[in-house]
């Protein structure tokens, strides 16, 4: 199953909320410069979410869209399901009634389908933003480490170059005040 730019973007755009969600609006144009997502495309996405409840928006200065339900409470099957049209990896078992095939009976690899759509839809059902929140900063802690230890490789290493360069100073000092003295 691949998932359109509608279920991607609608699940980013939902996370950088939840993110950056502070008891005040988060306007559109902010998420859509931080995610680089068009922002009609987002208005669109975020009509989608308003309407089933899972956002809503505040008009004027200082406007923008809040979270609805707080992050725990919102599943990312229910962010997908409100902008994705269908969430089935074939279009014979999305419904069997509009999809016009003979073998729908006994086409046993339909079953397999259907099987994993099942499965995914579970997978979307059991992960909330906050489980997303919560994998960022998990994710984001070694890095942060990394960068740090970095940071410090550096600052060693350039510590090390100027304790360096002031030896050779002292060296070359003292090197010219002995030549001083024997003149």
């Amino acid at each position: 199953m691949r998932l359109s730019t509608k279920g991607q973007y609608g699940v980013r755009a939902m996370f950088d909320l939840a993110s950056h969600f502070k008891n005040s609006p988060v306007p559109l144009k902010q998420i859509s410069e931080r995610e680089e997502i068009s922002l009609n495309y987002l208005e669109q996405l975020f009509l989608k979410l308003k309407k089933a409840g899972l956002v809503e928006s505040v008009r004027g200065p200082g406007g923008g869209y809040l979270l609805k339900k707080r992050p725990k409470e919102i599943r990312i099957s229910d962010i997908v399901k409100a902008v994705e049209e269908s969430l089935a990896p074939i279009s014979c078992v999305e419904s069997e009634k509009a999809f016009k095939c003979r073998r729908i009976e006994s086409c046993i690899p339909r079953l397999l389908w259907k099987e994993l759509g099942e499965k995914i839809l579970g997978f979307l059902d059991s992960t909330t933003l906050a489980d997303l929140l919560q994998t960022r900063k998990r994710e984001l802690q070694p890095q942060k480490r990394r960068i740090l230890n970095k940071d410090a490789e550096e600052k060693t290493r350039i510590a090390t170059a100027k304790t360096q360069k002031e030896t050779e100073r002292r060296k070359v000092k003292q090197g010219r005040e002995l030549s001083q003295k024997e003149d």
